[in-house]
């Protein structure tokens, strides 16, 4: 199962030239880097990156990522996984840029 993260323009260059991350501010503060099923990664954007408009999404597998990776309720009673351990660049399967068009994200249309 893939799972997908997104980065700002400047986390994800951060990212790439270091070859791995404690994710975001938010993810630091929490203690584990956040993670959104297809299903909720728009939600997320919305929620989260709203005023964002230059965005990455990576996707990685979740079996991989075992056992740092934990299934847990978190918006609206909803399961999310977190990864509790450095997300490292060999951990990325994919990843593509989310552009933002009139106000909105635009993601791939597998997003629904």
């Amino acid at each position: 199962m893939l799972i997908f993260k997104l980065f700002r323009k400047d986390e994800w260059l951060k990212f790439k030239a270091s070859g791995r991350t404690d994710g975001a501010p938010i993810d630091v503060s929490d203690g584990f880097i956040h993670f959104s099923k297809a299903s909720q990664v728009k939600e997320t954007a919305a929620k989260h990156f709203k005023g964002e408009k230059d965005l990455v999404l990576v996707s990685c597998d979740a079996d991989n990522l075992k056992p740092d990776l934990k299934w847990e309720i978190s918006r609206g009673g909803d399961l999310f996984p977190h990864l509790y351990r450095h997300l490292l660049l060999e951990d990325i399967i994919c990843q593509i840029e989310i552009p933002k068009i009139k106000g909105i994200h635009k993601f791939p249309d597998t997003f629904q």
